[in-house]
């Protein structure tokens, strides 16, 4: 399965939409004023999913994890890493893994089983990524993952 976020151009907070490969929209995202970035996902209907809430205060980049208001995990940012970024997708047993120049991710369960590739498209006006998800009842959680990385590399170049 492989879906795309493409934010939009103009947009007062976090607002993407995510297509699947027959070029609807599956998902909508949606970011809200707060501390941090909080961004709700929704189905193309309005229901909510899903919702991405940055930790301000944490050691390193922390977000937590919501599906139908039910708290169920954290994505943590590891500390040293030599080759690009990792996180651990607690909760889930996964890890991601970006290339040097963290364009591109691998997510990996416990068993080191390939859930999904995210790669950020690069000639593009506003930022997109590609996510092929290998099953798609992990394509939610994946998404959380993209959103969330997202967030922290926004949150880092206002910081810098």
């Amino acid at each position: 399965m492989k879906l795309l976020l493409k934010q939009k151009m103009f947009s007062w907070f976090d607002s993407y939409n995510i297509y699947g490969e027959d070029g609807n929209i599956e998902y909508k995202v949606h970011g809200e004023l707060s501390l941090g970035h909080k961004l709700k996902i929704v189905s193309p209907q309005g229901e909510e999913l899903g919702e991405v809430k940055e930790k301000i205060i944490s050691l390193r980049p922390t977000f937590d994890l919501y599906e139908k208001g039910k708290k169920i995990g954290s994505i943590k940012k590891k500390r040293f890493n030599l080759f690009g970024s990792a996180y651990n997708i607690e909760s889930l047993g996964w890890i991601a893994q970006g290339n040097f120049t963290d364009w591109s991710y691998s997510i990996h369960d416990s068993n080191r089983n390939l859930v999904a590739t995210i790669d950020k498209q690069l000639l593009n006006l506003t930022d997109t990524y590609v996510m092929d998800i290998v099953s798609p009842q992990h394509a939610l959680h994946v998404l959380m993952f993209v959103i969330a990385i997202d967030a922290e590399k926004c949150s880092k170049s206002k910081n810098d």
